[in-house]
């Protein structure tokens, strides 16, 4: 056991001066009934030369505890970060069937199931915003849901650039995410027309190369864009369809199981370690009570 502040221990020299300052008992002030034969009771003598000192021990408990303790504790896991960037469409498309509030439900749903990771939230339509940075507080996502519903947003947001939103949130995340895993999450209803040309394999490569994963989750009807399959494919994520509320969790929930939380072992480390001498002076406390009650010396 080692102490944060060793320093503190020579405060310890005070109860040891209360200890031998204990006076030795002897008769006290004699009273009539003393005149006689009494029986030896040397247990009782110890046992209230215990309550004496009790206040010197908890004082020198108190001491040590000030002197702050410290133990090396065994190994424990530390929870790796994960990044996570939500690109979210909000194209005017994203209105019908009230696809961007299930697929919102979903989104909240997911992050509240990620606590202790990093994310942030990037709108696109024809131009991208940059709406929420990657973050530990994710209260912050999960309050900025509802104020980027499709319907309050400009008409030139109305298109949608998924390959324009992706090489965005690509460059947001080499710059904020230093450490962890990298992870983008394209929630979209629709084709683009940005992906052609070999356009979206350059994207791939580009997000292959930037170490992110990218997952999609089609919120229309008809089928996932072929483009965007294979971008998702080549970057070591999938692509999924899903049009109703359940669909969407369950899809949100094979994801966390695809990139569980990833622990790594850290090595022993001096915590506090306070349990022992607070138990003991819990118990010196306890005997002292215990002593005000009526087991001390009295003056007779």
């Amino acid at each position: 056991m080692t102490f944060a502040y060793p320093l503190m221990l020579l405060l310890l020299a005070a109860p040891a001066l209360m200890l031998s300052g204990i006076p030795y008992r002897g008769w006290g002030l004699v009273l009539p009934f003393d005149h006689q034969a009494h029986a030896r009771t040397r247990w009782l003598s110890g046992l209230l030369g215990a309550f004496e000192c009790a206040p010197a021990l908890l004082l020198a408990a108190a001491i040590v505890i000030l002197a702050g303790p410290q133990s090396m504790q065994q190994p424990k896991n530390e929870r790796l970060l994960t990044n996570i960037q939500i690109c979210l469409d909000v194209s005017g498309s994203m209105t019908m069937e009230d696809r961007y509030t299930k697929a919102t439900t979903a989104v909240e749903d997911f992050v509240n199931a990620r606590e202790g990771d990093a994310f942030g939230l990037t709108l696109f339509g024809s131009h991208q915003i940059r709406w929420t940075p990657l973050t530990l507080d994710l209260n912050a996502v999960r309050n900025a849901l509802p104020f980027a519903n499709p319907e309050h947003q400009p008409p030139h947001m109305s298109g949608t650039m998924i390959g324009a939103a992706l090489r965005f949130c690509r460059a947001n995340m080499e710059y904020e995410a230093t450490r962890g895993d990298r992870l983008i999450i394209l929630v979209s209803d629709g084709a683009s027309s940005d992906l052609g040309d070999g356009q979206a394999e350059e994207v791939a490569q580009e997000l292959t190369d930037a170490g992110i994963t990218l997952y999609h989750i089609h919120v229309a009807a008809d089928e996932v864009p072929s483009e965007v399959v294979e971008m998702a494919r080549a970057t070591g994520g999938e692509a999924f369809q899903a049009s109703d509320p359940e669909s969407l969790r369950q899809v949100f929930r094979h994801i966390d199981r695809m990139r569980p939380a990833q622990f790594r072992t850290m090595g022993t480390v001096a915590l506090d370690d306070f349990r022992p001498f607070a138990l003991a002076g819990l118990a010196f406390v306890t005997l002292h009570i215990v002593g005000l009650l009526g087991l001390r010396y009295t003056p007779w």
